[in-house]
């Protein structure tokens, strides 16, 4: 296909000068100069028969035209960068894995040593993102990073898993169990039946933002076998870190993810009463842009990663069977 267009370099003078509003800022930007940039974009005007710039005594504005016009010219410029900068090498070394406050504190950080003995040909930055949990971010956090960007981003994102244009792949699906400090239960005495929890403090977990997504005690006490209503009362954290602080001293029972309290309950930090579980409706994602999935240190997290699941559902004692997805 025969494309007619005007110059290039008059096109680009055109798009810094409608971005600055100024032929002198875009005369800077381009290393040329203003008298230049205006020639160009007289060219241009000249080529297409219309004006695009009214020239006022102190200032410089679009005309409708010109206006118009310039959104396209703009996507087309970022297009041909990101065409070229997409065939250059990039640094493969360099990895950023987005993933939400909870998990990164209480699961990935444990075990990035593994990571980094494993493959120390891999830079890995790893990035505490809220906006990691549906409901929270507008979309995965990271992976829609700018491919001329030297490096790789990636997600682990607590959700549904419908991320349109990601690979999208299940990593955990966990469950709630109910927590508390060792103290506590010193303080109250022993709980003989699920039925004494309901006289007690509890924590209410509102990291996700969709109420009838969060952990529920209701429902909890239901499968517990505990009949009619609970009082809903105690205290309410918008961070399931927040929440895992509060259990930790000794503030009430919390229902919290089971793989982010399991070394808290092996060390005797956190108990366990009883083994009545509450599935989550949210599970953890590995998300990944399609156009980088095949980046050598991406694949090696997600190697590691899917290793690390293994490891820690087989320490569960096959608790939760079917909760990973195997490489």
């Amino acid at each position: 296909m025969t494309y007619r267009l005007p110059a290039l370099s008059a096109l680009r003078a055109f798009e810094s000068a409608a971005r600055h509003l100024s032929f002198k800022n875009a005369a800077a930007e381009l290393c040329v100069t203003p008298a230049a940039v205006s020639q160009q974009i007289k060219s241009l005007e000249s080529y297409l028969g219309v004006a695009l710039f009214r020239r006022l005594p102190r200032a410089l504005e679009l005309t409708v035209q010109g206006a118009a016009m310039v959104p396209k010219v703009s996507e087309a410029f970022a297009c041909l960068v990101a065409a070229v900068e997409a065939t250059r090498p990039a640094d493969e070394g360099l990895l950023t894995v987005h993933a939400p406050p909870s998990l990164a504190l209480r699961w990935l950080v444990p075990r990035l040593s593994r990571f980094a003995a494993a493959h120390p040909e891999v830079a890995l930055r790893l990035a505490s993102d809220v906006g990691n949990i549906d409901g929270v971010g507008s979309g995965p956090v990271g992976p829609a990073a700018d491919l001329r960007d030297a490096g790789s981003e990636v997600a682990i994102r607590f959700g549904e898993g419908h991320y349109a244009g990601f690979s999208c792949e299940l990593i955990l699906a966990p469950d709630y169990v109910l927590v508390c400090s060792p103290e506590l239960l010193a303080r109250i005495g022993p709980l003989c039946s699920p039925v004494d929890i309901g006289d007690q403090v509890l924590i209410h977990d509102e990291s996700i933002p969709d109420a009838e997504k969060r952990p529920n005690w209701q429902e909890w006490f239901r499968l517990a076998g505990v009949p009619g209503k609970v009082d809903a009362g105690g205290p309410r954290f918008s961070s399931a870190a927040l929440v895992l602080e509060a259990a930790l001293d000794g503030q009430g029972m919390a229902l919290t993810l089971r793989p982010l309290v399991e070394a808290d309950v092996a060390s005797g930090r956190l108990v366990m009463p009883f083994d009545t579980s509450l599935p989550s409706r949210y599970a953890y994602y590995l998300v990944i842009p399609e156009a980088i999935a095949a980046r050598p240190a991406v694949q090696a997290f997600r190697g590691w990663l899917l290793r690390e699941v293994g490891v820690t559902m087989s320490a569960a004692a096959v608790k939760s069977p079917g909760d990973i997805i195997a490489p």
